[in-house]
């Protein structure tokens, strides 16, 4: 069971193996995220994302570079960064994620809905697309059943 969350010093946040630090840095918000972000340290992500913006804060960029592991409950906390931060109009970008990370991004289509950033000064491209599917076959009730042949 995971400790209560100790808040070491203004802006940053940690419970267990995660630990989060806000940065305002001029025109930009940069959270870094370093650990293991799970159903039971979502939560500090989430404080940190909470953190009211103030009116010079134009983008927020979420560095990933230091974050081990990430499950749906962090996924889950990401786009809903991303929503609101839309929502205010002040874009939200991932930057840096791990390769394992980056991965479940892809895996889960969650890379064509952040902004993902692979290197920590390079702007931000088009969002990418995911590759078309594989057409499914027919079921056997879609096309009819096949008589055998010689009837």
């Amino acid at each position: 069971m995971p400790g209560p969350t100790e808040v070491p010093s203004e802006g940053e946040y940690q419970s267990g193996s995660l630990h989060v630090v806000v940065d305002d840095r001029a025109s930009v918000r940069v959270i870094t995220v370093a650990g293991e972000l799970d159903h039971d340290s979502a939560h500090v992500l989430r404080d940190a994302l909470a953190r009211p913006l103030h009116d010079g804060v134009r983008r927020i960029v979420v560095d990933l570079a230091e974050l081990r592991f990430c499950d749906s409950a962090g996924l889950n906390i990401l786009l809903r960064a991303r929503l609101d931060a839309d929502a205010a109009g002040r874009p939200l970008e991932v930057s840096r994620p791990r390769p394992i990370v980056a991965r479940l991004f892809e895996v889960t289509g969650t890379d064509t809905l952040l902004r993902v950033r692979l290197e920590p000064d390079a702007e931000p491209g088009p969002r990418r697309r995911r590759p078309p599917r594989t057409p499914r076959l027919p079921t056997r009730s879609e096309v009819g059943r096949r008589e055998p042949a010689g009837e």
